[in-house]
């Protein structure tokens, strides 16, 4: 009896430990790499672009989800101006 104890409580704190690492790496990777000057993209397909609302002209932030051409998803976070300086004259 105490042998199975023993494996079922290993087995339990083994999984948990996993699923905190799991986790840990899933939130890291929502963090999109800020973008630098001159920063090679490689863009084969792009997954999902993203910026802040708002109905002011200024600078925002924006990030794009995209499949390099390895096949390896990057998340990229970068500055651009809002679009409402696109209806500005």
């Amino acid at each position: 009896m105490t042998l199975r104890t023993l494996l079922l409580t290993s087995t339990l704190a083994l999984a948990a430990v996993s699923g905190l690492a799991q986790a840990d790496t899933q939130a890291a990777a929502t963090q999109p790499v800020p973008y630098h000057y001159g920063m090679p993209m490689n863009v084969k397909k792009v997954i999902a672009m993203h910026e802040t609302d708002t109905n002011v002209c200024k600078v925002i932030n924006a990030d794009i989800k995209f499949v390099d051409k390895a096949g390896k998803v990057e998340d990229v976070g970068y500055r651009k101006m809002s679009e409402a300086c696109d209806f500005q004259n």
